[in-house]
């Protein structure tokens, strides 16, 4: 167990704390679990920073860091489709897109791709809109914040289509483009 990969399974434990923390109604315990999710969503930066930086990238690493990802998305969600902030089926898109995705990683030959890399850039968009989204959707500020934190949903929606998309064309198609 290297550094990189502790500082993944932290952020999954974070996930834990994080929510207890956001079933509770008071705004101290909001404010608390919007701290706890940003740490571990900027600590994703780190666990792959260190990873490349020490020469520790590892299998389980590459295994790890995006299962954690998802995790930490999913799981705020799930509690804002129970807080009715945002609609269920829109988060049963991100949920099919992230699955898809995995699975293609998994097995390249079913995407008809020469290769199956991490995130491109639209992932990495995707990724951080869905970050200021949840983060601006339990932060505990009424109004106009919550309004832009569901716009920030629906572009983090849109985006996850659009990333998904660009990832399963197949190589073949991108080449005829070029």
């Amino acid at each position: 167990m290297n550094i990189p990969n502790s500082i993944t399974l932290a952020r999954i434990i974070l996930v834990i704390p994080l929510m207890y923390l956001l079933y509770q109604p008071e705004n101290n315990y909001q404010w608390i679990a919007f701290i706890i999710f940003i740490i571990a969503a900027a600590t994703d930066w780190l666990d792959g920073y260190l990873a490349r930086k020490l020469n520790q990238i590892t299998e389980l690493g590459k295994f790890l860091d995006p299962l954690t990802d998802k995790i930490l998305v999913i799981a705020p969600f799930l509690v804002l489709i129970e807080r009715q902030q945002i609609p269920a089926w829109a988060v049963l898109i991100i949920i099919v897109r992230e699955i898809v995705i995995a699975g293609w990683r998994v097995n390249p030959q079913l995407a008809k791709k020469d290769n199956i890399s991490g995130a491109n850039f639209w992932g990495k968009l995707k990724t951080v809109m869905q970050i200021i989204a949840i983060s601006l959707l339990i932060i505990p500020l009424p109004g106009i914040w919550q309004k832009i934190g569901l716009i920030s949903f629906w572009i983090a929606l849109f985006l996850t289509i659009i990333s998904g998309v660009i990832y399963i064309i197949p190589d073949k198609i991108i080449k005829l483009e070029n």
